[in-house]
């Protein structure tokens, strides 16, 4: 007669009924279950707090991708913005120079305007009433419209010297008119640049006068003084100069810009 089974296979013979019931393996147990399960569930949770902590480091580069990204947006927007600003300081500077120099230019502008409208207006007085035509050689008036008309010539640029010049060959001052001598000399004037073309400068004195670049072309010059006066760069074609004084065919030839078609000193005609 066999002896009964002990509590140690009866638990055994249990399990692989179980087993063979739950469709397990042989030799699955129970035990063994838990103990995979338990296993997984601390993996699980291992994989759950690594997932937790790398969302929240992802968040925390996140965050600072988001700052440097900002900063750097925001310092290339400051930078752009330094820029524009220099760039309208700049030109609002440069607006601002043009303005003054514009303004510079036209308070001179208004200065040469204001001496010519003085001088012109003084030298209307000398004629009427200083009676400057009729004056006597070496006389006060004569005196003080020479000083005026040089120290004018010596502040007004080129266009308003000539003006000054066509003022007095127009009143006949400057040269030789129905026999009179000169009543004003231009020895020694600043006449540089001066547009006198046929201008009637017959017997005029312009002696050690500073005519570089002036325009004398087709002026009538004849017997002018032109001792020592600088023609250099004057163009002179066309112009009168026969009998002009103490000046040769070859100094004008070294000094002037153009003599084509001139009546030299010697009454010869410059080809």
């Amino acid at each position: 007669m066999n002896d009964p089974p002990s509590n140690e296979e009866q638990q055994q013979s249990q399990q692989e009924q179980r087993s063979r019931r739950d469709g397990l393996p042989a030799g699955w147990r129970y035990y063994d279950q838990a103990k995979h399960r338990s296993r997984l569930r601390g993996w699980l949770a291992q994989v759950w707090r690594g997932a937790k902590n790398n969302a929240a480091l992802l968040s925390l580069v996140g965050v600072l991708l988001t700052l440097l990204v900002t900063t750097l947006l925001t310092q290339l927007e400051w930078s752009h913005q330094q820029e524009v600003e220099s760039e309208d300081a700049l030109q609002q500077q440069k607006l601002e120079n043009q303005r003054a120099e514009a303004e510079r230019e036209l308070a001179a502008q208004r200065a040469q305007d204001e001496t010519l409208q003085a001088y012109l207006s003084q030298m209307s007085n000398l004629l009427i009433e200083g009676n400057l035509r009729d004056s006597a050689e070496h006389s006060e008036v004569r005196t003080l419209a020479r000083v005026r008309t040089l120290t004018a010539l010596e502040t007004l640029d080129p266009s308003r010297k000539t003006a000054v010049v066509q003022f007095l060959v127009e009143d006949g001052l400057v040269q030789r008119v129905y026999g009179r001598d000169p009543i004003i000399g231009l020895s020694g004037a600043d006449l540089r640049g001066v547009a006198l073309r046929g201008a009637d400068l017959r017997n005029a004195d312009l002696s050690e006068a500073n005519l570089y670049h002036a325009n004398l072309s087709e002026a009538n010059v004849s017997e002018a003084n032109l001792s020592e006066a600088n023609v250099s760069e004057a163009n002179l074609s066309g112009a009168d100069l026969s009998g002009a004084f103490d000046i040769t065919n070859e100094e004008l030839e070294q000094q002037a810009a153009s003599l084509e078609e001139a009546t030299m000193p010697d009454g010869s005609i410059h080809y």
